[in-house]
């Protein structure tokens, strides 16, 4: 049996991600994800003031900022004891589902799609139209993307300052008090959105496809109208179709939410279950759902550029200690291994939606089983999902309303953060010695997702879900690209700078 390497950069905006990848007879045997910057931001932070993680974490990712300090406030509110009030909540909230309605159309338009007008599918009849839309730069629907989610980031600048990089939550709520008039301003740039959305993604109102709870309705829909076929939607779903991307990446098939966007108290909203999240917490072994447990949580780094420490540690108890010589031929990536009760789990709006009730997922995945396909629909239509809570928040939300309540500030203290980033599961463990951060761990949705293997040698959650992939051109694999590009990695939030010191060289602690 014949073996051939093959090495693939899959850079597209952020971080340094390589796949190795082992093919024979055509088809992947094996893979290797490779995390390739280390950035240090756990060393960076210990020794800093209590608070200084509301202004530091947000830095280590440019696409997810506003997730980095929900979940570092998050963190501290646990430390200080402190509950905010529902408005803070309300906005908190729509700050981090904006961000995660731009990103879902930014990946799935000028990332994912830009795989489509590949030339490996240039034989395909949807070829032409898809270069019409999708080529990089060009493309009808790319330029508008570019456009359209410009516009509704200003909705965190007018609550949060700026964007990326904001520092306006804190523990107990939000230090802006937004008026009314800053109320109707986000309603309007979000309404705006949303019709773009439903003009040029669903071809359909939101209110309409929230109808679409299984695959036959999925179908149905698809041949209602031309407007939904020739939305930007129907026409990626027609494409994944015909190019087979329902038939790889189907991976473990376990799924993991910590639970996000956490309920005001006197919404009229109802999360689904019951749940105090919009976002329920759970644990799935296909499309069977367990409760969530933060302490099931634990890091390997047998296989990664860290000092190792033996099996897997739950990040309280965790160390970020960078080792690089690689000379046992067994470490790999700078990204650490997270596990979930000796679990590889994905994370990410596939997660989400499964172990949050969405029948149309549900079914898609109870039929046919995981995919690349039903792993981006999630992505694409999570929006429709957000958008109706976003607008309830915003019009429940109080102009010059109570946004804020006083901690009672502490000196020692433990507290975890959790929420969703765009691409998954997000924790922050805080340790507070005499007012200063004294332990810090981070565990980013990609480091669930493009983990490398584990202290038993398990693939990562996108080594596994490539085993199987078919490689019809050793130059120009594109089944690994949408395989991998599926799960929206973003490496910069995982990888954990390198400094130069004339008299020593190069030193690899930040």
């Amino acid at each position: 049996m014949t073996v051939t390497t093959i090495a693939l950069h899959m850079n597209r905006v952020e971080g340094d991600l390589e796949v190795h990848a082992d093919v024979s007879d055509g088809v992947v045997v094996d893979a290797w994800c490779k995390g390739t910057m280390y950035r240090g931001f756990e060393r960076i932070l210990v020794g800093r003031g209590a608070l200084d993680g509301l202004v530091i974490t947000p830095r280590i990712c440019g696409i997810c900022s506003t997730s980095h300090l929900m979940a570092a406030a998050r963190a501290l509110d646990a430390i200080h004891g402190v509950q905010p009030p529902p408005d803070a909540h309300r906005i908190r909230n729509v700050a981090l589902m904006t961000e995660h309605v731009q990103s879902d159309v930014r990946h799935s338009v000028l990332m994912f799609a830009a795989d489509l007008v590949n030339v490996a599918h240039q034989s395909d009849p949807h070829y032409e139209e898809a270069v019409r839309r999708f080529e990089p730069f060009r493309g009808s629907s790319v330029v508008e993307t570019i456009r359209e989610t410009k516009k509704v980031l200003e909705l965190v600048a007018i609550v949060g300052g700026q964007w990326p990089h904001s520092s306006f939550m804190v523990p107990g709520g939000i230090v802006s008090v937004p008026s009314t008039s800053d109320l109707l301003q986000c309603r309007l740039l979000l309404g705006s959105f949303k019709a773009w959305y439903e003009r040029r993604i669903l071809g359909c109102s939101v209110e309409r496809f929230a109808d679409v709870q299984s695959e036959a309705d999925l179908n149905g829909w698809l041949d209602e109208s031309a407007s939904h076929r020739d939305g930007d939607l129907g026409f990626m779903l027609r494409c994944m179709r015909s190019f087979g991307l329902d038939a790889v990446g189907r991976g473990y098939g376990n799924y993991l939410s910590v639970g996000s966007l956490e309920m005001p108290q006197g919404t009229s909203l109802r999360a689904p279950f019951g749940s105090n999240f919009f976002e329920p917490s759970g644990f799935a072994r296909g499309l069977e759902v367990e409760a969530f447990e933060q302490a099931s949580i634990v890091e390997h780094v047998a296989h990664s550029w860290f000092v190792d420490y033996g099996g897997g540690r739950h990040p309280f108890d965790g160390e970020t200690r960078p080792y690089a010589t690689g000379e046992e031929g067994t470490r790999y990536s700078w990204a650490k291994a997270p596990r979930y009760d000796a679990n590889v789990v994905e994370t990410g709006p596939l997660a989400e939606a499964i172990i949050g009730g969405s029948g149309l997922i549900r079914d898609l995945v109870g039929r046919g089983g995981p995919s690349a396909l039903v792993r981006q629909l999630a992505r694409i239509i999570r929006p429709a999902r957000l958008i109706p809570a976003m607008l309830t928040w915003l019009e429940e939300a109080k102009g010059d309303g109570t946004y804020y309540k006083k901690p009672h500030m502490v000196e020692e203290g433990r507290g975890f953060g959790l929420c969703h980033a765009a691409r998954g599961a997000l924790g922050h463990w805080v340790e507070i010695s005499e007012g200063a951060i004294s332990h810090y761990q981070v565990v980013t949705p990609t480091a669930w997702n493009a983990s490398p293997r584990d202290s038993l040698h398990h693939r990562g959650a996108i080594e596994e879900a490539l085993i199987g992939t078919p490689v019809r051109d050793l130059e120009n694999p594109i089944d690994v690209f949408h395989v991998v590009r599926s799960y929206d990695p973003c490496l910069v939030c995982t990888v954990h700078a390198l400094r130069k010191q004339p008299s020593r060289g190069l030193s690899l602690d930040a």
